[in-house]
């Protein structure tokens, strides 16, 4: 599965893929990505983005490592849809 990542206003990061997008935390005080851990992620991601979850940590690692924004795994990120 392909993402592709759009940060907008309100300290978001659009995730966006042929099956639906979903959002990331972006807090643009100290510019970062917060990506919910994989137990997390099955629990609170869409549904049809559950089985997607390393797909999306690679690529958003890389997209991250490109503009220098520190990525974190973390039990208490959030994701959310439209």
């Amino acid at each position: 599965m392909n993402f592709t990542f759009q940060p907008r206003w309100k300290e978001e990061l659009v995730c966006s893929s042929s099956l639906g997008e979903l959002i990331l935390e972006m807090p643009m005080g100290v510019p970062s990505i917060y990506l919910p851990t994989e137990a997390v992620w099955q629990a609170a991601a869409p549904e049809w983005a559950r089985p997607y979850w390393n797909s999306i940590h690679v690529q958003l690692k890389a997209w991250c490592a490109l503009r220098d924004i520190p990525l974190f795994v973390d039990d208490t990120a959030s994701v959310f849809t439209q």
